[in-house]
């Protein structure tokens, strides 16, 4: 079918391009720049070791050094332990099975640690990820087979096949008129009807969730309003580990039973309570299983004794060994099989990313119902992967905010950028609820954002919509730094702009100094600073600790990329746009949802600062100009 040709297409070029920027970060690089690139935790030590299922051998290492370097290491990541005491050459792969802090834990699939693991320094690389791409493909492959026309083809999954119909627009979704109404007092009149169109949905539902409108809130009841209506397992997903967690953790809270596939992004005893290992180790049968492993453990050892030169009568004592191990781990796999099973079986939701809703504990599951949350940054083959589990499909999110990062730019173009979500709204408004009432932002400060974005529909609850910080402080500024000579300039690949950066600071100081009349250190208002480069967010947070504010409100402030922004608020936003030049180039601000992010994570005040000049060759800059204007909130640097 043409519809999945394309996507397996654009997948093929998405790929390529990854692998490229792959090989160019570590081709004939050191581990030192490796680590620098996130690609590599150097050096580390070995913390401990045990046999895990299936004769792996899970091994703990931590960081001894260089704690603070980010990096791209995540659960399912496969990873590459080395040495470097022989120029590097001595490696073995595995999977990362837990990262959290200092400490990652990987699966190999070797009996024992090679000898050179005990000499010279550790190290552990990020591989290319093949896997998530082949999870990807195959899925996209299975779902192009399920339409085709062959009986054999339709008889693999049946009941899929509508809601790929709908999907792929050859059909309507459909809609049960349902006698069963499940009323949640806490929630408002749109979020309520999001969880009936949830409810009353045969094959597709979609929750559109502006910022600051309870999305969750509401997919939280609409899930347990599903399970109270047929009691069936759901699973719910979501592209990144952060965004699983939080739902997770929602869940839970409501007193649902919920098993948690993967690892958790965030390594708090909750949430590891909640996966299988985290639940397994609160089981009886634990302490049976591990006095196993440690039984085989020891027959192991005692194999391992004998060496080289010896005759049949040891040959037969050392194969009797290792039989009676693999035996009695074999024992120990059974019953943890065992207890799997029981705890899937019990848990009343299931969570993962989407590419763990494959992870080989839920992979032959089925479910009634499947829920992709934060689907706007979500790629559309990954959907795939979920979708194949359910015959009804419920997607929630933004498409108005971050779409998912993508590293063809020739992929982009061709359509890898548009999501499902922004497919489904496009084709099935029928299936739409558009949550219009948010909790987060004084009414001028969401004002723009409604009406470029969500059509003038979003209205401020009245808890929000007129909160100032105190009596007549403007919850709106757009100071507009033209004419000021405060010109970018190139810092590498990315941008700086130094004045700029000063005036924020000094602007914030001010601001500080005013917010301290009406505010103690306890209750005091927690800011956040947004640079939509990388190179201004470092000269924000070095010029922070020069700025002449205090210390003691350095840990109230925090500074960084839009994107690392998304899903957060705080009650101060100041935004830097730092672009300024005499050419109108802005570069990726031309992002418009990017912007749509950054000026709508402020509850009380926003404070954006830029050259309107250079700015306001896009109309959205330009407009927002105006509306700033409009509001009396539009000042020139040259007032302060």
């Amino acid at each position: 079918m043409e519809y999945f040709d394309q996507l397996m297409q654009l997948l093929k070029i998405e790929k390529n391009a990854d692998l490229k920027a792959y090989n160019d970060l570590t081709v004939s690089s050191s581990a030192a720049e490796r680590r620098a690139n996130g690609l590599s935790w150097y050096p580390v030590a070995i913390r401990g070791n045990e046999i895990g299922r299936g004769d792996y051998l899970m091994v703990e290492l931590e960081r001894t050094t260089h704690h603070d370097v980010n990096h791209q290491f995540r659960f399912g990541s496969s990873v590459a332990l080395f040495s470097n005491h022989d120029a590097g050459n001595d490696r073995i792969e595995g999977v990362v099975i837990f990262v959290g802090g200092r400490k990652l834990k990987i699966s190999l699939q070797v009996a024992e640690l090679p000898e050179w693991s005990r000499q010279g320094k550790l190290g552990v690389d990020l591989l290319f990820d093949n896997y998530t791409y082949d999870e990807m493909n195959h899925a996209l492959k299975n779902a192009e087979s399920l339409l085709q026309d062959s009986a054999e083809s339709r008889a693999l999954k049946l009941p899929v096949i509508p809601l790929l119909k709908v999907l792929t627009g050859a059909v309507s979704p459909s809609f049960m008129t349902t006698k069963y109404r499940y009323e949640i007092p806490a929630l408002n009149k749109k979020q309520q009807e999001a969880v009936q169109k949830i409810l009353e949905a045969n094959e597709l539902a979609i929750v559109h969730g502006p910022p600051g409108t309870g999305k969750t809130t509401t997919l939280v009841q609409a899930i347990k309003a599903l399970i109270k209506s047929n009691g069936k397992q759901i699973l719910v997903v979501a592209p990144s580990n952060t965004a699983v967690d939080l739902l997770t953790e929602k869940l839970a809270d409501e007193g649902l039973e919920v098993l948690r596939i993967g690892n958790p992004a965030r390594v708090s005893a909750k949430l590891l309570s909640l996966t299988i290992d985290g639940k397994m180790a609160d089981h009886e049968s634990l302490k049976s299983i591990k006095k196993l492993k440690k039984q085989a453990e020891e027959y192991k050892n005692m194999a391992h004794k004998y060496k080289r030169s010896f005759g049949r009568a040891e040959q037969e004592q050392r194969k009797a060994l290792f039989n009676e191990a693999h035996r009695i781990l074999k024992e120990a796999d059974n019953t943890e099989q065992y207890i799997i099973d029981q705890l899937l079986a019990k848990a009343q939701v299931i969570t993962a990313t989407l590419v763990g809703a494959n992870h080989r504990l839920v992979k032959h599951i089925d479910f009634q119902t499947v829920i992709i949350d934060e689907a706007g940054q979500a790629l559309e083959p990954a959907c795939w992967i979920p979708i194949l589990k359910s015959a009804k499909l419920v997607l929630a999110g933004d498409h108005c905010q971050l779409s998912p990062t993508i590293k063809s730019a020739e992929a982009a173009r061709k359509g890898l950028n548009k999501t499902l979500l922004e497919k489904a709204i496009a084709l099935h408004p029928e299936a739409v609820v558009l949550l219009e009432e948010q909790y987060r932002m004084h009414k001028n400060i969401m004002g723009y954002s409604s009406g470029v974005f969500y059509g003038g529909l979003l209205k401020a609850h009245a808890s929000v919509a007129d909160r100032l910080l105190f009596l007549d402080d403007k919850p709106l500024q757009f100071i507009d730094t033209a004419g000021r000579g405060f010109e970018e300039k190139q810092e590498g690949t990315s941008v700086v702009n130094p004045d700029e950066a000063n005036f924020l600071l000094q602007h914030l100081a001010e601001y500080i100094t005013v917010l301290k009349t009406h505010y103690d250190l306890k209750g005091f208002p927690k800011i956040g600073i947004i640079a939509p480069y990388q190179e201004q967010v470092k000269l924000l947070r070095t010029g922070l600790t020069l700025s002449g504010i205090d210390e003691e409100i350095w840990d109230k402030i925090t500074t960084n990329t839009v994107d690392s922004f998304q899903g957060q608020e705080r009650d101060i936003i100041y935004l830097s746009l730092t672009r300024s030049n005499d050419d109108q180039v802005i570069g990726f601000l031309s992002d418009i949802r990017r912007m749509n992010v950054a000026m709508t994570r402020a509850k009380s005040k926003l404070v954006v600062i830029g050259d309107s000049a250079t700015l306001s060759k896009l109309p959205f800059y330009a407009d927002f100009v105006s509306y700033a204007d409009e509001k009396l909130s539009y000042h020139s640097a040259w007032e302060f």
